[in-house]
């Protein structure tokens, strides 16, 4: 059922239960669609995300020639005819990337790293304000012809492709982790071994999600990604450098979402179980270090640095009002950058909340007040706007039950989760059962 424009969140009544069963990782389809298409034989993703940025994806791989076959209600997307991806020698294909920024860092790269044809890539004008500098001219460094046909160093880009030679570049991947994603996956197809020196720093939660990802699609004995002398580093060219033994890849449910469940009950009352997720650690995502910042939550000081884990730090900022004492977050700064400014957006809903917020470039202090009724959540088209504050709003702030909150586009949720309303509407009404 589609959702009104403006939604009242429902309150919990009585403490949350249940399971919650979360949908795959958005960062790990993204990656897998990509290196899928790099092997040299059909490839079926086993949980799959199936959302607004992973249909993305996979309709511009179609477009690039690929075959993708989707099956949502087995949550399975399979990859195959490789050999015909860019084949269409020297047709123009356009692509259109929405909002969606892994699918705009990775398809740029693979795109550029094409050995022929022409690409024009762009998105909606919010993503024509994203980071892709660094990237652009790393990828010319390594003789890729990339055009912005717009400002310098955003898009809309064209890219006349005609492969990528191995030589030594420079990458500042400050604010972004995905510019520097981008790069590695597509680099073992250069024409020679690419040596990348890091300028500034880089979230090194997603860096080592991509890597441990290339090895997973290479044969054992093959040293995808090291390091040279001088501490660069080091991809290793190879013809057809990706194959996947046994030709199926499993996703993992995405730690991300997991956080506002885990942190539902902190809104709630009660507890729930998320079967499939790991411990803290135990796989490639992350985000699930979000469980020890619940675990410290009671704790005073509340400091939290959120720098490898940024896009759980709405799910802490929403609910901090609910908290006793401050709660100060720290390590945000790179997430003015992403699909909006959300360290001035968070500021700025908490602040109609009643809140008292003061906000720096790299963080957030937040002290509670007593939260206010009857306010709409701007969402600014950011899916993470709308599900933390869809939390806050679960708590039973009147005691009777009574919406006091509501979210301003509730669907933009698409983009990484189609049905978390619903879910989170499933397990309200699951905890009035008898």
């Amino acid at each position: 059922m589609p959702l009104p424009d403006l939604l009242p969140i429902q309150p919990f009544t009585r403490p949350a239960r249940g399971e919650v069963t979360l949908p795959g990782s958005k960062s790990i389809t993204n990656r897998a669609l990509l290196l899928a298409a790099l092997c040299d034989a059909p490839v079926t993703l086993t949980g799959a995300l199936f959302s607004e940025d992973t249909h993305l994806m996979a309709e511009a791989l179609r477009q690039l020639g690929f075959t993708v076959l989707a099956d949502e209600r087995a949550l399975t997307l399979r990859v195959a005819d490789q050999a015909r991806g860019f084949a269409g020698g020297d047709q123009s294909v356009d692509i259109f990337v929405g909002l969606a920024g892994t699918a705009a860092r990775f398809l740029t790269a693979l795109c550029a790293a094409a050995p022929r044809g022409v690409y024009r890539i762009d998105g909606v004008p919010q993503m024509r304000k994203r980071p892709m500098k660094p990237l652009i001219e790393a990828l010319r460094s390594l003789g890729a012809d990339v055009r912005c046909t717009g400002e310098e160093g955003f898009f809309p880009l064209e890219i006349h492709a005609r492969g990528l030679a191995g030589a030594r570049v420079e990458l500042d991947a400050s604010e972004s982790s995905q510019l520097l994603s981008a790069l590695l996956m597509v680099a073992p197809n250069a024409k020679g071994d690419v040596h990348i020196r890091l300028r500034g720093g880089v979230r090194e939660s997603f860096v080592d999600m991509t890597k441990r990802m290339m090895r997973a699609f290479t044969p054992d004995d093959w040293p995808i990604v090291d390091h040279d002398d001088d501490g660069a580093i080091l991809v290793r060219a190879q013809p057809w450098p990706y194959a996947m033994m046994g030709g199926t890849y499993a996703i993992e449910p995405d730690a991300t979402a997991a956080s506002y469940f885990q942190a539902l009950p902190l809104a709630t009352g009660g507890a729930l179980h998320l079967p499939g997720l790991g411990p803290p650690g135990a796989g490639l995502q992350g985000d699930s270090a979000f469980a020890g910042v619940l675990a410290r939550v009671r704790q005073q000081p509340r400091n939290e640095n959120f720098h490898e884990i940024s896009d759980t730090f709405l799910t802490l900022a929403a609910l901090a009002p609910l908290l006793d004492g401050p709660t100060r977050i720290t390590g945000i700064a790179h997430t003015r950058k992403q699909e909006t400014d959300r360290v001035a957006g968070a500021a700025r809903e908490l602040a109609k909340l009643g809140q008292d917020v003061v906000e720096e470039h790299d963080a957030l202090t937040i002290t509670p007040r007593p939260l206010r009724s009857g306010v709409e959540i701007e969402t600014y088209g950011d899916h993470r706007f709308a599900m933390s504050f869809g939390i806050l709003g679960c708590h039973d702030l009147h005691r009777d039950g009574r919406p006091w909150l509501s979210i301003k586009h509730p669907a933009c949720c698409a983009k990484t989760f189609p049905h978390f309303f619903e879910l989170l509407e499933s397990l309200r009404k699951k905890s009035l059962a008898p």
